[in-house]
């Protein structure tokens, strides 16, 4: 297993919709394992294919109680309730926005890991992860989410804290 570099906003393939799997084989099961780690390395609890390079149709997650899961090529078949709530993303460290509005229950289909189909319902919390994981695969990132002046505010903070995170890696001399 290894820890995957993250993809920063707005790289690419960030930005774009991703592309389904046409077979899942030994490698996507690695990538998933290696996606698993990188997120619990990066102290999040959802982490999709765009945000490690990838423009597939891949993400895991992890509830706070709960064991990591793999969804590949996943559907969210049905929405219902509507919440705002707090969130961040591993591609805007440090970025957060309360007012992110999200359905408060989803059912989803998808494959796992070893490309068998899982179909379940998500509430809550876990409803939130999954619906932010997936807008990855479509190419939208929470602030895309906000109404105006909010989703300004968020890019503006996101401004500064990508200059920091970029001065901090510059070598000094």
């Amino acid at each position: 297993m290894s820890v995957l570099n993250v993809v920063l906003y707005p790289d690419d393939p960030l930005t774009r919709k991703a592309e389904p799997f046409a077979t899942v084989g030994p490698e996507v099961a690695q990538l998933a394992q290696d996606m698993i780690e990188t997120m619990h390395a990066h102290d999040g609890v959802g982490l999709a294919g765009p945000q490690v390079g990838l423009a597939k149709r891949i993400f895991v997650m992890q509830a706070p109680d709960g064991e990591p899961m793999c969804l590949i090529n996943p559907e969210i078949v049905a929405m219902e309730g509507r919440q705002e709530g707090e969130e961040g993303c591993l591609s805007m460290p440090r970025v957060y926005s309360d007012r992110v509005p999200r359905a408060t229950r989803v059912e989803v289909k998808a494959l796992d890991e070893t490309g068998a189909p899982i179909h379940f319902e998500a509430h809550d919390f876990v409803a939130r992860i999954i619906q932010h994981e997936y807008d990855h695969l479509e190419g939208v990132l929470f602030p895309d989410r906000l109404d105006i002046i909010s989703r300004q505010t968020v890019l503006q903070e996101w401004e500064t804290v990508r200059a920091e995170l970029a001065n901090a890696t510059e070598p000094t001399g």
